[in-house]
């Protein structure tokens, strides 16, 4: 007998802040499944009722409808930040073909991003992604998984030659090349430590204690980019 393929986690969701908008607007659990069904998605006043009271949880689909019913956005009631690819899509109110498509990409290539957390997109497909899905360029490389291999390339900018870093980077981190470049010369201008024969580095030449990426994010900052940092 084949093992069934265990489906995606529930969509985040707060009963509490579910119950407080439709509290707050007035409105009675008939009234909210009225108004989901305006949106497409027809179910019973006892489903409204159970997802406040934590009992069952709303689809992704559901979740988007609520949130049009109560006017408010997804995102406030998934009681959290979005912290996937998934949960920052359900917030932006997409479905998997419509975020594939803005990205550009076969729908089967963004879903294996969303089950696996792993992105192999280049530079504008990595731009279009952030763009589609609200993400900041931090947040680009946390739902992707990247953050460790961005860490490891700037090590080697500072242990090397940033230039041979630079392509893999934008990769990595969707902004104009010489915005890179600019902050890559400075990062290893202040982390790369002159060797001294025999002796050890004077106090005044050893590298910042911040950690590599933590200095990069804050120089890059310092520059205007389409997609926030």
């Amino acid at each position: 007998m084949r093992r069934r393929q265990p489906g995606p986690p529930p969509v985040p969701f707060s009963p509490t802040a579910a119950r407080a908008h439709r509290v707050g607007l007035g409105l009675t659990p008939e009234q909210v499944a009225d108004g989901m069904a305006a949106h497409g998605i027809r179910l019973l006043p006892g489903h409204v009722i159970g997802w406040e009271s934590g009992e069952i949880r709303p689809t992704e689909e559901e979740l988007i409808a609520l949130s049009r019913a109560l006017w408010c956005p997804p995102a406030q009631l998934m009681g959290t930040r979005p912290a996937s690819l998934r949960d920052f899509r359900v917030a932006r109110e997409l479905t998997v073909e419509q975020a594939a498509r803005r990205i550009g990409i076969a729908v089967s290539v963004y879903e294996k991003a969303e089950a696996t957390g792993k992105w192999a997109g280049d530079t504008e497909q990595s731009y279009a992604l952030a763009h589609a899905l609200g993400l900041s360029l931090r947040a680009l490389l946390y739902v992707t998984n990247r953050q460790d291999e961005l860490d490891l390339r700037l090590r080697s900018c500072v242990d090397g030659r940033w230039q041979a870093q630079l392509k893999v980077i934008a990769r990595l981190v969707p902004v104009p090349r010489e915005l890179l470049s600019e902050t890559l010369a400075v990062l290893q201008s202040e982390y790369l430590v002159p060797m001294h024969w025999g002796t050890s580095a004077p106090v005044a030449e050893q590298p910042p204690a911040k950690p590599l990426g933590q200095r990069f994010w804050e120089l890059l900052s310092q520059h205007e980019t389409d997609i926030p940092v």
